[in-house]
C-alpha cells in the first residue's frame, strides 16, 4: 500500500535528525526541497553547489538566491568538467562517470567540513529509463533521502508549494551534456551554442522547458508540450533563424513532439 505523504515525509526527517549534512544543491526544486528538510531536522546544514561549464549561469544565480530563502550556508565551488577526458569524449557511460566523480567530490568537501553525511535530490520519479547517474550514486556514500522515502517529485512540488519555496514550479533542470548525442565530443564552443539557442527561446519565446539537441550544424528544440504554439510566430522565427545562424547552426528544427527526458537515449 502507497504511503501517505506525511509518513514519507516523517521518513525523510528520521533519516536526517540529528546528523551534520552537506546537500549535493543545484537550486532546482528537489535539492531545495531536501535542504529545507534537513534545515528544520540536521544539526547542521551546507549547501554545496558544483559551478561547471555544463551548468548554466542562470541556474547559478537561482542556486544562491533560493540558499539564501532557506538560509543556510551555500558554498559554490568551481570543477573544471572539460579537464576531464572521458567526459568530454561523450562515451554512452557519461552520465555514470560525471556522477561518480561529483560524488567522490562531495565526500571529500563534506569530510573537510567536518560534516558527516552527504545527500542528494533523486526523487522515485527519477529512476526509469537509462540512468547511469543513480547506479554511481549507489557504489558510494551518498544517500538520497526522497528517493529511499518514495517521494515523488509531485510530491516534491507539493511540498515546496506548502513551504513557499520560490522554485516549486519551476521546470525540470539537467546539465548541459545531455544535449549532445553519444559519441560527440563536448567543448566549450559547443555548450556555449546550445546554452544560446535555449536562452533565445526562452527570452523570444517565453517557454519555460526547453532542450536545444545539438546535432552537427543542425539544432533540434524541444520545449513543453504545452508550450509549442507558442513557437508559431513567424517573426520571432526568423529572428531565431538568425540568431541560430550567428551562433554556428546551418539548420534549425523544432521536434513536433515536444520535450521529454532522456530524448538523447531514443536512438
Amino acid at each position: 500500500m502507497t504511503r501517505p505523504l506525511e509518513a514519507k515525509l516523517e521518513l525523510v526527517k528520521e533519516s536526517l535528525r540529528g546528523k551534520s549534512i552537506l546537500i549535493a544543491f543545484s537550486g532546482g526544486v528537489d535539492s531545495s526541497t531536501l535542504a529545507l528538510i534537513a534545515r528544520d531536522v540536521a544539526t547542521k546544514a551546507v549547501l554545496l553547489t558544483m559551478n561547471t561549464v555544463t551548468y548554466s549561469e542562470s541556474e547559478l544565480e537561482v542556486a544562491k538566491r533560493v540558499a539564501s530563502e532557506l538560509g543556510l550556508q551555500h558554498d559554490v565551488i568551481w570543477h573544471d568538467w572539460l579537464a576531464e577526458e572521458e567526459l568530454i569524449e561523450n562515451p554512452r557511460n557519461r552520465c555514470y562517470q560525471c556522477k561518480k566523480k561529483l560524488a567522490e567530490r562531495w565526500i571529500q568537501e563534506a569530510e573537510k567540513r567536518g560534516l558527516d553525511t552527504v545527500i542528494e535530490g533523486t526523487t522515485a520519479s527519477d529512476i526509469d529509463g537509462y540512468r547511469p547517474g543513480e547506479q554511481a550514486l549507489r557504489e558510494t556514500s551518498v544517500q538520497s533521502p526522497l528517493l529511499a522515502a518514495g517521494i515523488t517529485k509531485d510530491e516534491v512540488r507539493e511540498i515546496a508549494r506548502e513551504n513557499s519555496l520560490s522554485v516549486s514550479d519551476s521546470p525540470s533542470m539537467a546539465c548541459l551534456a545531455t544535449r549532445f548525442p553519444y559519441g560527440t565530443k563536448i567543448t566549450n564552443k559547443k555548450l556555449e551554442m546550445v546554452a544560446g539557442v535555449e536562452n533565445f527561446a526562452r527570452l523570444h519565446f517565453g517557454v519555460r522547458n526547453v532542450r536545444a539537441r545539438f546535432h552537427g550544424d543542425l539544432v533540434r528544440m524541444e520545449v513543453g508540450r504545452d508550450e509549442r504554439s507558442k513557437l508559431f510566430d513567424e517573426k520571432k522565427l526568423d529572428e531565431f533563424q538568425k540568431f541560430a545562424a550567428g551562433l554556428g547552426f546551418t539548420f534549425v528544427t523544432f521536434d513536433v513532439f515536444g520535450y521529454r527526458t532522456g530524448a538523447m537515449d531514443e536512438v
